[in-house]
């Protein structure tokens, strides 16, 4: 029975080859990606449910001292009204039911496949949830540009809900992944603003169970939550994210979301897929 589960997996997979060569295209290009109905509904659900109950263990367990603060939140830009939770891996059925469907019945395994090989590393592997009242951040890359050096990182941002323009989507801009765009982000002369002013920005207004992919290094920012403005308590936007590193490179330049247990036993795409 098993070996009839892995070569249903493998059919899935493969049929999605061509589709995943497809918008690997696009995000090479533009640096974002867009594909939906990724996540059944009611596994996403399940996962954000899933996610708030851990974030209040992991306080807990922070606070009595327990465990220390990294082994259970990541450090993000912005702290207040946000929190970035590394989720354990292996302790969980609704967590590898989530990546079956991720991983096996969608394409997205197959955009990083045609990108970085099946030897992509696992870097992330964390929940995003940003309450009401949570700030704009300023724009930022993940990672830099470095000459020469292909991508980094792709990044996985899924939604656990519908993402309404209150809530806070993150904004992205498109194409900024480039030597050019870096440069002139990183110039201090005013070139910055004019080149800024200029470029067209998409936003995570995504529904449940819809995806992003990212090049680390283009330009984004998660906006500010101002669904409690709206009246009663507003909404956080909780996003399951995960991340897969080129195999060629060492240290990305910006410490990862992950459990240190995980990050430690560097899962290929490749191992991942084959233990669904």
């Amino acid at each position: 029975n098993s070996n009839s589960n892995s070569n249903s997996n493998s059919n899935n997979h493969n049929n999605f080859q061509a589709e995943g060569k497809a918008h690997a295209q696009v995000l090479q290009n533009e640096g974002i990606l867009r594909l939906d109905n990724v996540l059944p509904p009611d596994t996403a659900d399940s996962l954000r449910d899933y996610a708030s109950s851990l974030r209040q263990t992991s306080e807990r367990e922070v606070q009595s001292g327990l465990v220390p603060p990294l082994h259970r939140f990541a450090d993000v830009l912005l702290k207040s009204n946000r929190c970035d939770l590394p989720l354990p891996l292996g302790q969980s059925p609704l967590l590898a039911s989530a990546l079956h469907a991720l991983l096996l019945r969608s394409p997205v395994s197959s955009v990083i496949e045609s990108l970085f090989g099946t030897n992509a590393v696992l870097h992330e592997f964390s929940c995003l949830v940003s309450d009401p009242g949570s700030q704009r951040q300023v724009l930022h890359p993940d990672t830099p540009y470095i000459d020469g050096k292909g991508p980094v990182l792709y990044t996985c941002f899924v939604a656990l809900q519908d993402v309404t323009p209150e809530m806070g989507p993150t904004t992205w801009m498109p194409g900024t992944h480039t030597k050019e765009a870096h440069e002139a982000f990183g110039d201090a002369t005013g070139r910055k603003d004019e080149f800024l002013s200029g470029r067209r920005a998409v936003t995570g207004t995504l529904k449940k169970g819809d995806c992003a992919i990212f090049d680390s290094r283009v330009l984004h920012c998660g906006t500010a939550n101002r669904s409690h403005l709206e009246g009663g308590e507003g909404t956080s936007r909780a996003l399951f994210y995960f991340s897969f590193k080129n195999p060629e490179v060492g240290y990305t330049g910006n410490p990862a979301s992950i459990r240190p247990e995980i990050g430690r036993a560097m899962l290929t795409l490749g191992d991942l897929m084959e233990d669904l």
